[in-house]
């Protein structure tokens, strides 16, 4: 069996600095060697190429754009009705990929509207998350990218996630049926919502296309959680 490699998640590790490419340079210093950053749009790719390239950083995974946040967006692949928003949003991370040199982007299925009922909008949500992925399939092709599904779990992280589990997940790549569309494995959201890690990884880890050992996402809600507690 291949060694285990880690990746910084530089959106959620060294908050305490003010922006990505100081982050980037935490990571490089602390011995990482590969680094992920979730929306690295605010700042121009060739200072983030840049500062990768000085910490001696490999980028290997960035997300596309969440969407509208204020409005209460994360991400748009599932969302009716933002079809051209979604594909507007692959191409800049496309842009952003190739600039530096990542080689998967993660395509965010998005949330459930407000107000809507979850089991009456899936179908809906589902048709157009395969149209998309479709379309996402061919564009990251042609520049020989792979994208990425992760299932985030709806009973800690975010209630309002389209795709919440590795069988979901798993149902719909089966039906794009595209190979540079693949598995990502956090099992912080597994475990949350499935528990089961050992079978579900041994039934899954043929689509795997990256995995995500949860410790950002641990330290982030820990963090969230002693904030909240501090200003009871």
């Amino acid at each position: 069996m291949a060694p285990l490699r880690f990746s910084a998640n530089v959106s959620w590790l060294f908050p305490e600095l003010p922006g990505l490419p100081a982050r980037l340079r935490a990571a490089g210093s602390s011995g990482f060697e590969a680094a992920e950053v979730a929306w690295p749009y605010v700042e121009p790719p060739e200072a983030l190429a840049r500062a990768a390239q000085e910490a001696g950083l490999q980028l290997v995974l960035i997300n596309t754009p969440p969407g509208d946040r204020e409005e209460g967006e994360m991400g748009l692949g599932a969302v009716p009705g933002r079809q051209a928003a979604f594909r507007e949003g692959l191409e800049q991370a496309v842009l952003y990929a190739k600039a530096l040199g990542c080689p998967r982007i993660h395509l965010m299925a998005g949330r459930v509207p407000r107000g809507a009922d979850r089991a009456a909008v899936r179908g809906e949500m589902e048709t157009v998350f395969l149209e998309n992925l479709r379309h996402a399939a061919g564009v990251l092709a042609r520049e020989n990218l792979v994208g990425l599904l992760e299932p985030i779990n709806t009973r800690i992280t975010d209630p309002q996630y389209f795709l919440d589990s590795p069988q979901q997940a798993a149902a719909i790549l089966q039906k794009v049926g595209r190979p540079n569309l693949q598995l990502q494995m956090d099992i912080f959201h597994w475990q949350i919502m499935d528990g089961n890690l050992t079978g579900n990884i041994r039934e899954f880890l043929p689509i795997v296309g990256d995995t995500v050992e949860g410790l950002s996402w641990l330290r982030s809600y820990w963090d969230r959680r002693g904030r909240s507690q501090a200003g009871q």
